[in-house]
């Protein structure tokens, strides 16, 4: 039997878990899907040695940028953006592989391949929610999740600008944002994990008050869902969208991934 999974830490309550099963189940997939929690990427090769029916991986905080050098090819897409959230693995050898001029030589008997499906999700949920209002944009946040926002609004031409805790060289400070700021920009993204269940009394500290009807918030949390961020952001007329939808199409990518050799975004 094929298996596929997640790999990240710490893992609680997967949506890839629930959504892979039911899939395998609905469509009669002769297939299972587990959860591995990983501290530490270390051990990675062996842990894929001990489990040779693993085909396919999603790749979760915080190893999605580690997992860079353990990947034997990247995407294009995953290579520009700096960040894995999709391995498929093969029983291709590298060696062979390299020999064909298509990676790099390693001495495993697997190949893996890694891919940013987060991008694909992102944009194709974004994009229907845009209007010309939307030229300019905030992101919450600067970490792994920002990464593939950001490939994005580059690829739509939305300029942006992060706003972190600490200063950081181009960023602005959560205590920096102001009126002309915040109306400025009516594209917010939250990439911070502030309200995710259970704390969903959490949320980026941004001044709402400065929120109105032509501002467009959209939270990569998806559980609760409707978090407090967008419930603020709601309350002043502003349309709010969380992440269910990206996880649904990045999902959705990555099993296209795993079963075609020859779609490599």
């Amino acid at each position: 039997m094929k298996i596929y999974g997640i790999i990240g830490y710490p893992l609680g309550h997967s949506f890839s878990k629930k959504y892979f099963t039911d899939k395998f189940q609905h469509e009669k997939i002769d297939a299972r899907y587990e959860v591995f929690p990983m501290e530490s990427l270390d051990n990675f090769d062996e842990f894929l040695e001990r489990n040779p029916n693993i085909c396919g991986l999603n790749v979760t905080i915080p190893h999605k940028v580690s997992m860079l050098k353990h990947t034997d090819w990247l995407g294009s897409i995953a290579k520009e953006i700096g960040a894995v959230n999709c391995l498929r693995i093969s029983n291709e050898s590298p060696v062979a592989a390299a020999l064909s001029g298509e990676v790099g030589f390693g001495g495993k008997d697997f190949l893996v391949e890694g891919f940013n499906t987060d991008a694909y999700g992102f944009e194709r949920s974004l994009k229907p929610f845009l209007t010309s209002a939307h030229d300019k944009a905030l992101i919450l946040g600067d970490g792994g999740a920002a990464k593939a926002v950001k490939y994005v609004l580059a690829k739509l031409g939305i300029p942006y600008v992060c706003v972190t805790r600490k200063k950081l060289p181009g960023n602005l400070l959560f205590s920096e944002l102001d009126q002309e700021i915040m109306e400025s920009r009516k594209l917010i993204i939250n990439t911070t994990p502030l309200g995710t269940s259970p704390d969903v009394d959490t949320c980026p500290s941004i001044p709402y008050e400065y929120l109105g009807g032509s501002h467009l918030l959209y939270d990569l949390v998806y559980n609760p869902e409707l978090t407090l961020f967008m419930q603020k952001g709601a309350e002043k007329g502003a349309v709010v969208k969380n992440g269910y939808e990206m996880l649904v199409l990045q999902a959705e990518r990555s099993w296209e991934i795993w079963n075609s050799k020859g779609l490599n975004p």
